[in-house]
């Protein structure tokens, strides 16, 4: 069993720090990138949402206008207006 020494802990602190900031300089050049097409992919799933809201509104608009006739109103009486006498 070999006792740790001080060289050993140099190199291991070496290595973890030469890993930091590999990791620290790959996250700059790939973090922007990796961004930009989620916030793309995101904008086209919303367009594709609201293209799909809009045929649908205008799919049920022609469809309701031409077979719907217009609601009657009722007519029950007229109104009356009554004044309190003291």
């Amino acid at each position: 069993m070999e006792t740790a020494n001080f060289q050993s802990l140099v190199k291991t602190l070496f290595y973890i720090f030469i890993i930091y900031y590999a990791i620290k300089f790959l996250a700059k050049l790939l973090l922007p990138v990796v961004a930009k097409k989620v916030v793309e992919k995101a904008s086209e799933q919303f367009q594709k949402q609201q293209q799909q809201k809009y045929n649908n509104e205008t799919s049920a608009n022609v469809n309701t206008s031409k077979f719907e006739k217009p609601k009657e109103t009722k007519k029950v009486g007229d109104y009356v207006d009554f004044e309190e006498i003291d």
